[in-house]
């Protein structure tokens, strides 16, 4: 599975896309997948135990839920949270 990191996300993996084994059913287990071998990614995909309501989450350029199926050769894309303003 191919996994393409936006925002403050590639501070956790060092490079735009990453690779990794995944053997799950569904796009939360794709994301519990990347955060096993990026544990630093945690705080900013999740709250506590929850993936935070602003993270965004696309299979192959198209946004889905968490409870998308999710083959093992899957392209996903994260965008977490970007704070700003002035």
């Amino acid at each position: 599975m191919d996994i393409t990191v936006y925002g403050p996300l590639r501070s956790a993996t060092g490079e735009k896309t990453v690779s990794l084994a995944f053997e799950g059913e569904t796009v939360a287990d794709a994301i519990e997948a990347f955060v096993d071998v990026y544990p630093r990614a945690r705080s900013q995909l999740y709250d506590g135990d929850e993936l935070r309501p602003s993270v965004r989450v696309a299979l192959e350029g198209e946004r889905v839920d968490l409870e998308t199926p999710c083959p093992e050769n899957a392209e996903l894309a994260l965008f977490p949270a970007v704070q700003g303003g002035l």
